[in-house]
């Protein structure tokens, strides 16, 4: 099944009940993954973006003037997007990763601005990988 931002078509930016709405049962991983990345990684700015009304809307978290990590809402999940650097798509495959992860990272399509990694959260265990994945990004 393919990932669908749940404000495609939206020209306004999600309040929080919209969010909480939309995401259902995903609303307290979403919350927690961002206190913790806000704990742990030290984003320290949240922004809404929407690069065009048929993509939707994404939370972009920075820390500083550096985005780490751009979060998409969909129903009962979200999409976790990095733009990689070689040095960090390269630590990426000696963290250890799962299988599914490393194949993830070697799929992604590469850009200028780095290699465009993305992926479904929907479990505890999706949002820990989204932290260490965000721990590698701000260190590289």
């Amino acid at each position: 099944m393919m990932f669908v931002n749940a404000f495609v078509g939206r020209k306004e930016r999600p309040s929080a009940p919209d969010l909480a709405g939309a995401l259902g049962a995903a609303s307290a991983l979403w919350d927690d993954l961002v206190a913790g990345l806000e704990r742990e990684i030290g984003i320290d700015a949240r922004e809404w973006k929407a690069y065009s009304i048929k993509a939707g809307w994404a939370l972009r978290l920075l820390r500083g003037k550096r985005a780490i990590v751009y979060l998409s809402p969909g129903k009962d999940g979200f999409l976790a997007s990095f733009a990689l650097g070689d040095k960090a798509i390269s630590a990426a495959r000696r963290a250890g990763f799962p299988a599914r992860v490393v194949k993830l990272i070697d799929g992604a399509k590469r850009y200028q601005e780095g290699t465009a990694v993305r992926m479904e959260v929907r479990t505890p265990g999706d949002a820990g990988i989204v932290l260490r994945l965000a721990a590698i990004k701000r260190d590289h």
